[in-house]
């Protein structure tokens, strides 16, 4: 009888080597002509004007990690739906649907905090700016 980690560690050294070996052949490949444009700032070879800081809008990265973070709560909540009636039958109503509901409370209040906050307000008005200043 054979152990099933000899399979799973095959499989990570496979995994690892494909990569690596790959790398290590396109290095030995690829032309080497170095030129003034290859080695600017920006890989587009074009010169760069002005200065690299750039001022980017917050929101980009707030809704970003808001996606995240209801990706993730969809991710756990779809295996709880699945076993939901065996777990019911087994455990208990009160047992299986409280933690998920303080799951999503939790998360609920998150979203209604980042909405009062203005994190998934796109783009801020003079006019509703004007009545969040007059509100605080």
């Amino acid at each position: 009888m054979s152990n099933p980690w000899i399979a799973i560690g095959a499989l990570g050294v496979v995994a690892v080597a494909i990569p690596l070996s790959m790398m290590a052949i396109s290095s030995l490949l690829r032309p080497r002509v170095p030129e003034q444009g290859k080695t600017t700032t920006y890989e587009s070879g074009e010169v760069p004007t002005g200065t690299p800081r750039i001022r980017f809008n917050i929101q980009y990265y707030m809704v970003a990690l808001l996606f995240v973070i209801f990706d993730l709560e969809t991710v756990l909540i779809f295996p709880w739906t699945v076993i939901y009636r065996d777990a019911v039958s087994t455990a208990g109503l009160a047992t299986v649907l409280v933690p998920m509901l303080v799951f999503i409370g939790v998360l609920v209040v998150g979203l209604a905090w980042a909405w009062r906050n203005g994190a998934v307000r796109w783009v801020r008005t003079p006019r509703r700016e004007l009545t969040t200043k007059r509100e605080s």
